[in-house]
């Protein structure tokens, strides 16, 4: 496990001044809860579970993670979740709110923390701060995470408690069955990717009680009521990306926005082959969300560079299917995708298996036509025993329409799932083979180089006052108008600096820019490298623990955004890749500074000698 540890670790096991790493411990290790479990532990777990809720909507689906801070004579210290990726974990900040109080308290976790970013900071404070036992609901369900928090509380003395470890050995009814099925639901997006390699995908539509989405004409605003649209729009902010096919914005012209005023904004993306869409179509306003249009190589490819003009990416494929478009989503690191399409679109995505749930909304209304769409095209099907199961798990009543919710046989559901990631049948993520260190979300593996990691940086400004910024993106966006001398500036860089979450400080850093780009310093184009290598340098020159993880690697470090080509490798790998680079010149000052400071000790030691 040399790989595991930080520098100083291996250094001195290599020496023979320490013992290895003990071996991953078994589930049945003492901490275990073998039997029913105490009704105060599913009570607090489920409490877990409702708070990592709290973020949904506000930021981009992420693991969500609640904390409940408990002290030994039972009383509540801090309830907690993480808002979004970068910012502080549940843990961390329930820690921070019980401060002394926190030693001796026993710790309620929905999920397990999360070690793959390479930082184990969250370990590191539940240890430091005196907790005794940590309960768990779920073990992390991504291979590079899982176990491995369980492991180190457990290597560093605190009991452990997995309500997971249960999963096969109670009846569904019961108390420890129905909490277990709020962990896993609160991060079934978690869940999917760990098994199917692919984002959770819905489809969702709405049909009449005679299954037409249209009529004949293709007329379809609307099919259900007001309450029911409010729930699509609700269910959008909960997704990375909502997907469409070309039909769907030449016929309704859709905007696929959330009809809110901030919070999160899915990316809205076409499906086309031919590019045969509107010159003028309400998703080419990117000012609200971003939109990413995915076609054949070479189709329409003027069109293509007038879309780009307007803000809107376009990617080409060398053949477009919706797994490709799956595969793609998973590379942008989304966890959450909603399919708003047609029939036409919806039968080869269901029938590459890219879809795992539905979303269906009957309303009260026949309105007839053979040739009326339905919600779904020809699958192939000849005989009513090949149709598909769907696993019903709601029903409910919104407004003068119904609702009805399930996963398919692609999917089997959360406790399916679960159970596959347990036997290990099926695992996507794994540790690359190569010196490569490849990177994206700060929640997933070697996160912890990406900008959006939860390491704040101060830094001093022009005036010569330092200032402290909560990530690296909350400078880096900011620095975009500091020093501009104008009052709009002076407030957009202020409100950059009071978000919550770097994603949140991206969002108003980048909208700014595209509404205001005469509020931007001037030349920032040949500026945003200094700035950059400036930030991260201050990251890692700040924090001893990752600054460890990054001398400790050797090979290419790459950005893996598939959209971004400056900063990033790019989809098709031909990326400027600026990002990666500026950490590989950041890695080599500091190893040249810690040279440099060995050579000056040794000096210091032989001249006192």
């Amino acid at each position: 496990h040399v790989e595991d540890m930080d520098m100083a670790q291996a250094r001195r096991l290599r020496m023979g001044k320490t013992r290895p790493m003990a071996c991953r411990c078994s589930r049945t290790n003492a901490g275990s809860n073998g039997g029913r479990w105490q009704a105060v532990d599913l009570k607090r777990l489920a409490e877990s579970a409702a708070l990592a809720n709290a973020s949904r909507g506000q930021t981009a689906p992420h693991p969500y993670t609640g904390c409940v801070l408990v002290s030994r004579d039972g009383n509540v210290l801090a309830q907690t979740h993480q808002r979004g990726q970068g910012t502080l974990s549940a843990p961390a900040e329930a820690i921070s709110a019980a401060r002394e109080a926190a030693k001796g308290a026993t710790a309620y976790l929905n999920l397990e923390p999360c070690v793959c970013a390479g930082d184990r900071t969250q370990v590191e404070e539940l240890v430091a701060s005196g907790v005794e036992r940590v309960v768990l609901g779920m073990r992390h369900p991504l291979q590079c995470a899982r176990d491995r928090a369980v492991d180190d509380l457990r290597r560093a003395g605190l009991r452990v408690d997995v309500l997971e470890d249960l999963l096969d050995g109670v009846d569904e009814g019961s108390p420890e069955a129905q909490t277990l099925a709020a962990c896993l639901q609160t991060n079934e997006e978690l869940l999917h990717l760990a098994v199917t390699g692919k984002p959770m995908s819905t489809l969702k539509y709405a049909m009449t009680m005679d299954g037409k989405i249209a009529t004949t004409k293709m007329h379809a605003a609307w099919v259900t009521a007001p309450d029911a649209r409010g729930l699509v729009f609700r269910e959008r902010a909960l997704s990375d990306a909502v997907i469409v096919g070309g039909n769907t914005v030449r016929r309704d012209d859709p905007q696929l926005t959330t009809r809110q005023e901030g919070g999160h904004h899915p990316v809205r993306v076409v499906m086309s082959r031919t590019l045969a869409l509107p010159e003028d179509a309400k998703l080419w306003n990117v000012s609200q969300a971003p939109t990413v249009v995915m076609t054949q190589r070479g189709a329409r490819a003027q069109f293509q560079q007038r879309l780009r003009s307007m803000g809107v990416q376009v990617v080409e494929f060398d053949f477009l299917n919706p797994l490709a478009v799956a595969d793609y989503c998973v590379e942008r690191g989304f966890l959450r995708v909603l399919w708003e399409c047609g029939g036409t679109l919806a039968a080869p995505a269901i029938a590459s298996g890219v879809i795992h749930k539905t979303m269906a909304f009957v309303a009260p209304k026949i309105i007839g036509g053979s040739n009326a769409p339905t919600p779904c095209g020809d699958l192939g099907y000849v005989e009513m025993t090949q149709a598909l199961s769907v696993d019903v798990v709601g029903v409910q009543q919104v407004g003068p329409d119904i609702l009805i919710s399930g996963y398919l046989p692609s999917s089997g559901g959360v406790r399916t799932l679960a159970r596959k990631i347990a036997k290990s049948e099926s695992q996507h993520y794994s540790r690359p083979k190569d010196r490569t260190v490849s990177f994206y979300k700060a929640w997933n593996l070697n996160g912890y180089l990406s900008n959006f990691s939860p390491h704040s940086i101060t830094l001093q400004t022009d005036n010569g006052e330092p200032t402290t910024w909560l990530t690296v993106e909350h400078f880096y966006q900011a620095a975009k108008f500091i020093d501009v001398g104008n009052p709009q500036a002076k407030e957009i860089v202020q409100r950059i600096k009071d978000a919550p979450s770097p994603e949140e400080a991206a969002r108003i850093g980048r909208r700014a820019e595209m509404l205001h780009p005469e509020l931007v310093v001037p030349g920032w184009d040949n500026l945003k490298l200094e700035v950059m290598h400036r930030a991260v340098k201050a990251k890692f020159s700040s924090h001893q623990n990752i600054r460890e993880l990054l001398l400790g690697t050797s090979g290419e470090i790459v950005e893996a955004s598939p959209h971004d080509f400056f900063w990033g490798c790019g989809y098709d790998k031909s990326g400027s890749n600026h990002l990666g680079k500026v950490l590989q010149n950041v890695r080599q000052e500091l190893l040249e500074e810690r040279e440099h400071g060995w050579q000056s000790n040794e000096s210091q030691e032989v001249g006192n000698n």
